[in-house]
């Protein structure tokens, strides 16, 4: 008669090794161990949630003009026809107006007052009763939703106009960065001073898709 076994039994059944058990319970073990191995690797992404939506979507929100002030060179012919393509879907929700400041206006080798005489230049495109917003490396960062209220708010503000500013390739003076009513920035990764304008107008003609409810956002 085969002995009986209390289910409550101390010990475990004994493996015996000329049955290869024990070799198999060793492969399945170290398997295992490489599954969680490889799984602590991983590198989680954290996903924003589905509910957030901007407060002004589908809103009445104040078509305030907007400019763009940027610091450069004269931009390519495929950048300029990019600025005119959004220049002209933006124009649908705004007045829009696109303002290039040349760089090193003094021709100067010292970065110093390279910047300074930027910032000189910029601060004299600047009403006091502009909604002005920085482009900035140690800015905010923000999400489309959030650029979508940013306009909204300024509208709310008594504000003539929204104007974003755009640094040169030293980034923007002291004078401008201490104006600044808002201060973002669009990525963490350092861009182009071109592909960082494109990025912007191709966002605010997001922000205002956002703000009307139409189907470009997704």
């Amino acid at each position: 008669m085969r002995p009986t076994t209390s289910r409550h039994s101390a010990s475990p059944p004994t493996v015996r090794l000329g049955d290869g058990s024990l070799a198999v319970a060793v492969q399945m073990r170290a398997r295992a161990r490489a599954i969680l191995q490889q799984e602590s690797r991983r590198v989680r992404v954290r996903v924003r949630p589905f509910s957030w939506r901007s407060k002004y979507s589908g809103q009445s929100v104040k078509a305030m003009p907007m400019r763009l002030l940027t610091v450069g060179k004269k931009r390519s012919r495929g950048t300029q026809l990019l600025v005119e393509e959004y220049k002209e879907k933006l124009g649908y929700y705004c007045d829009f107006e696109d303002t290039l400041i040349r760089s090193n206006p003094k021709l100067t080798s010292d970065v110093k007052v390279q910047v300074e005489a930027e910032d000189t230049a910029m601060m004299q495109q600047l009403k006091s009763d502009y909604f002005v917003v920085v482009l900035d490396e140690n800015g905010k960062d923000v999400i489309s939703e959030q650029i979508a209220d940013l306009i909204g708010d300024a509208g709310n503000t008594g504000s003539s106009r929204l104007t974003f500013c755009i640094g040169g390739p030293y980034g923007l003076g002291a004078q401008v960065l201490e104006r600044a009513d808002a201060t973002i920035r669009l990525s963490s990764l350092v861009l182009n001073h071109q592909v960082a304008l494109i990025v912007l107008m191709e966002q605010l003609y997001r922000a205002w898709t956002i703000i009307k409810g139409q189907k470009y956002h997704h």
